[in-house]
């Protein structure tokens, strides 16, 4: 199937419809693993460590009560617990179970592999000038670190 060619595209144009492509890999990658995006998105937040509900909520840009059903559903579904905050006895942390520490690798794995893959058709230097835009878009605004860096780099291993 030829590919579309258009002019030129600005960067508001961009970057929105940049978000679609990769919304949509983050998406695949995690029905096929019977998850919904934002389960997937709670459990690579959570494989950096686990978190207090107040802390996800501001991360994930979450109400605390969607947050709230989102953790409820994950915890039926055995991927996270509540445990108890030793700093706090008030307040609870959700942590990765082990079976969701397995699963949140997978989906994580592919879900990288998916997005990289959606920048395949650029050289190496492209990849590296287009990461490094991106990140400082991305510090300058200071979005939440909500996925890790991939182990070695999943561009410059795989660019």
């Amino acid at each position: 199937m030829a590919k579309h060619v258009e002019g030129p595209i600005g960067i508001v144009p961009a970057l929105v419809r940049s978000t679609f492509l990769v919304n949509g890999a983050y998406a695949d990658a995690a029905r096929e693993r019977g998850l919904t995006p934002q389960q997937g998105q709670l459990l690579c937040v959570l494989m950096q460590q686990p978190f207090g509900m107040g802390e996800l909520s501001a991360m994930l840009g979450l109400a605390k009560s969607s947050l709230t059903g989102l953790v409820d559903r994950t915890e039926r579904n055995g991927l996270v617990s509540r445990e108890s905050d030793a700093r706090d006895t008030r307040a609870v942390r959700v942590a990765l179970t082990d079976g969701g520490a397995v699963l949140a690798e997978e989906f994580y794995t592919d879900a990288c592999r998916r997005i990289d893959d959606l920048a395949a058709g650029l050289g190496v230097a492209e990849r590296e000038t287009l990461a490094a835009l991106l990140g400082r878009v991305v510090t300058d605004n200071e979005a939440p670190v909500v996925f890790r860096e991939p182990a070695g780099g999943v561009a410059a291993s795989e660019g």
